[in-house]
């Protein structure tokens, strides 16, 4: 699905479908694999056990509570000494329990919690998409674990994360080359104090999750650590027909070898076995309305559809030596290895017989679509990464530096065999019309090498009691290669580029700052190389976008409110097809004009006695400037909400001590569905509602929660993507309930 045909033939009778065309290097297909997925037996066994030693006499703890974030450090962003709350950027931390109190067991599930966060092609069954202030991250070059690059075309679970970082912004100061907008960091758990937990959790449609988390030290003065995590899931979402298994261990480990020596390990496996769920689609020139939808269908449900399956196992290792009390090195390396098959019955596109007409980026009027059969089998990605830092406190003269100065080198690898895409027959929204299957492999795979290594520099610098400069500057040496499975279309290119990065900071008072920030990415494009165009396989230009930001920060102390607001600019370069493009030699890859984005980004965490609010809103004007065609400017990109609003509101529950009601908002305005901007998908808002307590009985701490996510089974269109040259609707889920259970040791 991540690479599917980008065009069909418009009018007239049905054609083959064209070779696929990959999204970065523009001539690739994506992945998946099918292996049964592997049972947890162990973690369901301990979980269950524990969870049902049932406590008898209920001891009164400590209430239930928010947590507002914002003394984290600023890991995602390079400056991992800074609180988060005093560092010159906007960024955003999702800690394990937040996102397991939210039903969040997936990056997608961050579009719930951050206003600057939407959907981009989020569905059940495949790997997430997120978009952060209007921009697509780019999934091979926007994600990060532990701060080392990793790809994430691949389902990631989240039960061994002891947080998420989002970095909101131009993200050249952490990544070589990524889309703006933001970069995601995945925290790994690692070993603390002595910890026994287990947890359960009961979902609508009988799904079920157990886990485990195990975590002790010992030996002299606990110089050694190890951390155990296990999840066993079935998946029962909404939509029928895709029911699915996630499996995951990952071992945690570190040791204090001498008092200046720490050396730290995990190792990471696991497995999502789930049929995908295809997106619906416009009925000819109409929007149809979510509320005649059952959201509940899954198009990819014939007889002969095979799961999705996604295998990842990932290492790393870290050793930290301190130098001197002012300074440490640290040498951070990892390899990451992902098996996966892609396989749907995927709707693309309808034949209206009657009108002789082909609708390639949409249904036919009556509901009607070509389904094909795709099958990307034996899937191989792997990527290895190394970073060697030094970092420490220096002074000039009167100044002070904060400095961090390093080398990131990566390898990837991609390795795929041949394709299916094949007609297969006429399919219906309404999921009714059964097809016989096209398994054939008829087209050729895009095997793919990429090798970078980046120089980075970052500086603090203590101009003045109250001012601060932050500066940051990484340059990037790129080279890239792909050919096709068979030995064709072979592209070879090299890039070098420079990304800086620079705020200015000043504090008002002990807990308020103001600052100003300039910064900018790089992101490469090749041409198709396909005859179509008639500068097949060349690269074009660096994309060099850019981003201002003003903004002024506030920091929670007591009963104060913890709060920030933002002003951005963002505009990135637009790689655009030029010219018919209905025969060869007709089209034209280049770069026309930009996508500018303004925005306005506000976050507020507060609690004040039995009341806790958490939330961030963002309005956003998006629009394309600078193009060839004058009727395309001041368009506003499809799927990008107008404004959005997540919030949370708590309140102790004094009917007994240890519980919370919760209630949480998810609000997004309407988005453009058409790039003409014909088509608008007007705006929707979600209620979910949780209540939770807790007690501690025989030694076990004892925690229960329920939640309800959709109170109101709200009808709308929550993401509407232009994907493979294709417009999908995704609707809202149903109304659904999740119920929870955790002891802890």
């Amino acid at each position: 699905m991540a690479n599917r045909p980008t065009r069909l033939i418009r009018r007239g009778r049905r054609a083959a479908p064209p070779a696929l065309v990959p999204v970065a290097a523009r001539c690739g297909v994506p992945a998946r694999g099918p292996h049964r997925a592997a049972c947890a037996p162990a973690a369901l066994a301990v979980a269950a056990a524990t969870l049902a030693a049932a406590a008898v006499q209920a001891q009164a703890q400590a209430p239930e509570r928010i947590t507002i974030t914002g003394r984290a450090a600023a890991a995602v962003a390079g400056f991992g000494s800074q609180p988060l709350a005093e560092t010159p950027l906007q960024a955003n931390v999702f800690g394990a329990d937040l996102l397991a109190d939210a039903g969040v067991a997936s990056i997608a599930g961050l579009a719930r919690l951050d206003a600057a966060v939407s959907d981009a092609y989020n569905t059940d069954g495949y790997w997430s998409f997120l978009a952060v202030r209007g921009f697509v991250l780019d999934n091979r070059a926007n994600y990060r674990r532990d701060g080392l690059p990793i790809n994430a075309e691949t389902a990631i679970g989240l039960a061994n994360k002891e947080r998420v970082e989002l970095l909101q912004g131009a993200s050249g100061i952490q990544a070589g080359v990524s889309a703006p907008g933001g970069l995601a960091n995945l925290v790994v758990k690692r070993p603390n104090l002595r910890l026994r937990e287990a947890r359960l959790e009961w979902q609508s449609r009988g799904g079920l999750v157990a886990q485990l988390d195990l975590s002790d030290r010992f030996g002299e003065a606990a110089r050694y650590g190890l951390r155990v995590n296990a999840e066993a899931a079935e998946l029962r979402p909404a939509a029928r027909d895709a029911d699915g298994t996630r499996r995951m261990l990952a071992l945690a480990g570190d040791a204090q070898l001498t008092a200046d020596s720490r050396l730290e390990a995990e190792f990471e496996w696991s497995r999502q076995r789930q049929p995908s769920v295809p997106g619906f689609s416009l009925r000819g020139d109409a929007l149809p309305k979510a509320s005649t939808i059952d959201p509940r269908i899954n198009l990819n449900n014939q007889p002969w559809s095979l799961p999705s399956d996604f295998e990842g196992t990932t290492a790393s290792l870290r050793w930290r030596q301190r130098l001197s009390d002012a300074w440490q090195f640290s040498a951070h390396g990892a390899t990451q290895r992902l098996e996966s098959d892609d396989r749907i019955a995927f709707p693309y596109g309808c034949y209206d017989a009657a009108a002789d007409l082909y609708w390639a980026d949409r249904y036919c009027p009556d509901g009607g679509f070509d389904l094909y059969d795709f099958r990307s089998e034996g899937e191989r990605r792997r990527v290895d990464a190394l970073d060697l830092q030094a970092a420490g406190r220096a002074r000039t003269g009167s100044l002070t530096h904060d400095l961090a100065a390093g080398v990131l080198i990566v390898r990837g690898r991609d390795r795929f065999g041949r394709q299916a895409f094949n007609y297969a027959g006429s399919g219906r929204d309404d999921g009714s019309l059964v097809t016989g299957a096209a398994p054939e492999l008829t087209d050729e795979g895009t095997n793919r090498d990429e090798r970078s290594t980046e120089w980075y520099l970052r500086d603090v610098v203590e101009i003045a009691p109250a001012w601060s400069l932050w500066a940051g500057l990484r340059h990037t040496r790129l080279q890239r290669e792909s050919v096709r499975t068979d030995g064709s279309r072979p592209i070879d290119y090299r890039q070098s580029f420079t990304t800086p990065w620079l705020a200015l900071a000043y504090k008002l008072d002990a807990g308020t700052m103001v600052y100003a920030s300039w910064g900018r990415g790089v992101e490469t494009d090749v041409a198709p190389n396909l005859g179509l165009y008639t500068n097949a396989g060349q690269p074009l230009p660096a994309l060099e976008s850019e981003q201002v930001e003003l903004g002024v920060k506030r920091e929670a102390a007591g009963d104060a409110p913890g709060w920030s607001l933002a002003a951005f600019s963002i505009e990135r370069p637009l790689a655009v097809d030029l010219g018919s493009c209905g025969e060869d030699a007709s089209c034209t890859r280049a770069i026309d004009g930009q996508a500018r984005h303004l925005g306005v980004e506000a976050r507020i965490g507060w609690r004040a006695g039995a009341w806790a609010v958490d939330g961030s809103a963002m309005a956003l004007d998006a629009e394309r400037r600078g193009s060839r065609d004058p009727a395309a400017n001041g368009l506003t990109p499809t799927n990008v909400p107008e404004h959005a609003l997540k919030a949370r509101i708590a309140r102790e529950l004094g009917a007994w001590r240890g519980g919370l009601g919760e209630l949480a908002l998810v609000h997004e305005g309407p988005r453009m569905v058409l790039a003409d901007n014909s088509l608008r998908a007007p705006s929707w808002t979600r209620l979910d509602a949780a209540i939770a307590g807790r007690w501690q009985a025989a030694g076990v701490r004892w925690r229960w929660r329920v939640g309800i996510d959709n109170l109101l089974d709200e009808r709308a269109w929550r993401d509407t993507p232009t994907q493979f040259g294709h417009v999908y609707l995704f609707p809202l889920a149903p109304r659904s309930v999740r119920v929870s259970l955790q002891a802890a040791l």
